[in-house]
């Protein structure tokens, strides 16, 4: 599966729009690879990548919703798994298994992805999920 690029600068304030598919029934994954301004992999091992002077990892939470509605409560419809699969090399996924999928109604999304080190919260990442409704079932 090919991995999403992206540079992350926490002094900006701003995240990078990735839009993305999904089909019902089918286990979901994307990788993502980042890497700071300077280029080099974030480390996400340490918050000290940022400055912060402290020696805590980072979290990671990701959930999709149908729409965004302001000033009510939005409810998720789908939350996702966070992996940091080599954290000092700035790679992470986002995942949901093919359980979670199937319960997904076919339309578009919308997702973030929010990566925090201590009180310390930054929305990476944002963007559309297409919902394709399954054809096929699996055997």
């Amino acid at each position: 599966m090919a991995s999403n690029n992206i540079t992350f600068d926490p002094d900006s304030g701003t995240s990078k729009s990735i839009n993305l598919s999904l089909n019902t029934g089918a286990t979901f994954k994307a990788n993502f690879d980042v890497v700071d301004v300077s280029n080099t992999a974030f480390d996400f091992s340490s918050s000290n990548a940022v400055g912060l002077g402290t020696t805590t990892g980072w979290t990671g939470s990701s959930q999709m919703v149908k729409s965004v509605s302001v000033g009510s409560t939005t409810v998720a419809a789908a939350t996702f798994n966070v992996g940091f699969t080599s954290a000092a090399g700035g790679k992470f996924n986002i995942s949901l298994g093919s359980t979670d999928t199937r319960s997904l109604t076919e339309g578009r999304y919308v997702y973030d992805v929010l990566v925090s080190s201590g009180a310390t919260v930054y929305r990476i990442i944002d963007g559309m999920i297409l919902v394709k409704p399954g054809i096929s079932s699996a055997p």
